[in-house]
């Protein structure tokens, strides 16, 4: 990863199992796709806002810790998507809105894949309009 410290990939990782859970069947070239969507993803974004994503990423693991006295990847399964759902629905916008730029980098990292494509019943046809008139 070029845009995320290794310690940041590896929790996004965490949080994106929680996102999408096939992303925890992945095997090792997937991860890498998918760590390969992110970089290209927040390498196309200014550097203020790459620092913002990993800024959020560490909200995301402390924010457990007030509540429950852990940090989110210690937390079991239910409490970290308790987690989740309170910043989907935050009524601080700016935690909200990074939940959502937090998600739709978990979807595209994942579902960008074309491998993925076939166990979701995708078939994109290259050809266009063609397949219109044919």
């Amino acid at each position: 990863m070029k845009h995320l410290s290794q310690e940041r990939a590896s929790f996004l990782l965490t949080v994106a199992g929680r996102i999408v859970p096939e992303i925890r069947e992945m095997d090792p070239d997937g991860i890498s796709r998918f760590f390969g969507i992110v970089d290209g993803a927040l390498g196309g974004r200014p550097r203020k806002a790459r620092r913002q994503f990993g800024a959020f990423l560490g909200v995301v693991r402390w924010l457990g810790l007030p509540r429950w006295g852990m940090p989110f990847e210690r937390l079991d399964d239910d409490r970290q998507d308790r987690v989740l759902r309170w910043l989907q629905r935050c009524p601080v916008r700016v935690l909200r809105q990074g939940f959502w730029a937090l998600r739709t980098i978990v979807f595209m990292a994942y579902y960008g894949q074309p491998e993925v494509w076939p166990s979701l019943g995708y078939e994109p046809r290259w050809d266009g309009n063609e397949a219109l008139h044919a």
